[in-house]
């Protein structure tokens, strides 16, 4: 499956961004699909991910918790991060991928083999 992540840019601290992932073919409820992100200097972490329609099951890391919303949008047959309240500590590269398993009920960070090219977020005054 290919994945095409866009909508990072310059924001302000407590400002809003939203990430939308292009997921290719008919995978959109298919797969689960996780957020990843890496800041200079440190290890690529995840961030959220979705379980496949089976079970719409999500997960957000406690550094995003209460601020970000995954979900899928079905008119664009994408992913989307929706980020609220954005700090400094969420500047990085932020990158969608799936683990291109059918059906699952749960997802995870782990087992990822299909990237898309990461999207800059930058949160500065």
């Amino acid at each position: 499956v290919q994945l095409q992540a866009s909508g990072g840019g310059l924001v302000q601290p407590g400002g809003s961004l939203r990430l939308s992932c292009v997921t290719s073919g008919d995978t959109l409820d298919v797969y689960a699909f996780s957020w990843f992100r890496q800041a200079p200097g440190k290890e690529r972490e995840g961030v959220s991910c979705v379980a496949s329609a089976s079970s719409y099951n999500t997960f957000y890391a406690d550094s995003v918790k209460g601020r970000f919303t995954i979900s899928r949008d079905y008119a664009n047959n994408a992913i989307v991060l929706q980020m609220n309240s954005l700090e400094p500590e969420d500047t990085a590269v932020y990158y969608c991928a799936t683990d291109s398993v059918a059906g699952t009920a749960f997802c995870s960070f782990h087992g990822m083999n299909s990237w898309g090219k990461g999207t800059q977020v930058t949160v500065s005054s």
